[in-house]
C-alpha cells in the first residue's frame, strides 16, 4: 500500500504542480485562439492570470508565511540535548552523481545547522533521514550525499546514523524512530526547513515521539521588500512548495499519517 501511495503522490503532483500547469493551460489556450476558437481565450486568461497574481501581489509570502510561523525555536537553546534529526530534502543526488561533489540545493541550512549542532551538544546522538524520493532513483541515496559532506567537514561517520531507506516524511518519522529508538524523556531537536516544520512535527507525534522543532531555512521575511525582492521565478517556486505543504497536510491527516489538520505547538 506504501508504495502505491507513493507512486499515486507523485503522479498526481506531477498533473497538478500550478507553474506547470498553468504554463500547459497557456499554451493550449493560445493554440486555440490562434485556431480562431474563443473558448481558448478563457485557457490562456487562467494560465496568464495565475503568472500575473504572483507577479504583482505577495502571494507567495501570503501562503508560506502561515506555514513558517506555525513552529519557532525556543526562545533559549536546551541545555543539554539526547538527539538531533536532520530531515531530508537538503540534497541534490543528480548532480552529485554526475560531478562527484556533494550538491546543495535551497534547503542548505538543514545540512549546515547540523555542524553548527554537532558541535554545540557533542554528546547528542545525530541522525540524518533520507533516501531515494523520486521515481526515477539512481546510485545516490540521499544519505550518501550527506555522509560524503559531512565527512569532508570533519565530523566522523561514526557519529551519524544514516537513514537510507526513506522516500517521504512519513518515512522518515517511522524509519528513523526505529534506528534512533528514543526514550521517554529525552529531548531531540528536529531540523527541518520552517514551511515544513508542520507536518514534519504531525507525522513525528504521530510515530510516537514529539521533538523540540528546529526551523531553518525560512523565505518569508514580513515586509514588502522580503515580498518583492526576490526574482520571479524564485517566487513561483515558493508558491507551489507552499501549496505542496498545504496539500500534504491535508492528505496525511486524510491517511492518518498526522495527529491534527495543522499541527500546532504543545
Amino acid at each position: 500500500m506504501d508504495d502505491l501511495l507513493f507512486l499515486a503522490s507523485k503522479i498526481f503532483w506531477f498533473i497538478v504542480r500550478p507553474n506547470t500547469l498553468a504554463l500547459f493551460l497557456s499554451l493550449i489556450g493560445l493554440a486555440l485562439v490562434w485556431r480562431g476558437r474563443p473558448r481558448g481565450r478563457w485557457l490562456l486568461l487562467v494560465g496568464l492570470g495565475y503568472y500575473t497574481f504572483i507577479l504583482a501581489t505577495p502571494a507567495s509570502q501570503w501562503i508560506t508565511a502561515p506555514l513558517e510561523d506555525r513552529f519557532s525555536r525556543p526562545a533559549e537553546a536546551p541545555a543539554k540535548v539526547d538527539g538531533v534529526v536532520v530531515l531530508g530534502g537538503a540534497v541534490d543526488q543528480v548532480l552529485t552523481e554526475a560531478h562527484q561533489i556533494p550538491a546543495l540545493n535551497g534547503a542548505a541550512e538543514r545540512m549546515t545547522e547540523m555542524m553548527i549542532l554537532a558541535h554545540r551538544y557533542p554528546g547528542a546522538k545525530l541522525v540524518f533521514t533520507g533516501g531515494q524520493g523520486t521515481l526515477t532513483p539512481g546510485s545516490l541515496t540521499e544519505a550518501d550525499v550527506a555522509r560524503r559532506l559531512w565527512t569532508a567537514m570533519g565530523l566522523s561517520p561514526d557519529r551519524v546514523i544514516y537513514e537510507d531507506k526513506s522516500r517521504n516524511t512519513h518515512e522518515n518519522a517511522i524509519f528513523t524512530r526505529d534506528l534512533a529508538q528514543p526514550k521517554p524523556g529525552e529531548t531531540w531537536l528536529l531540523v527541518t526547513s520552517a514551511q515544513h516544520m508542520p507536518r514534519s512535527m504531525g507525522v513525528f507525534r504521530e510515530a510516537g515521539w514529539d521533538p523540540v522543532p528546529w526551523p531553518v531555512n525560512y523565505t518569508t521575511g514580513g515586509s514588502l521588500r522580503a515580498a518583492y525582492d526576490a526574482p520571479f521565478p524564485t517566487r513561483l517556486n515558493q508558491f507551489e512548495g507552499a501549496l505542496r505543504e498545504w496539500v500534504g497536510l491535508v492528505a496525511y491527516r486524510l491517511l492518518g499519517r498526522t495527529n491534527a489538520l495543522f499541527p500546532a505547538p504543545g
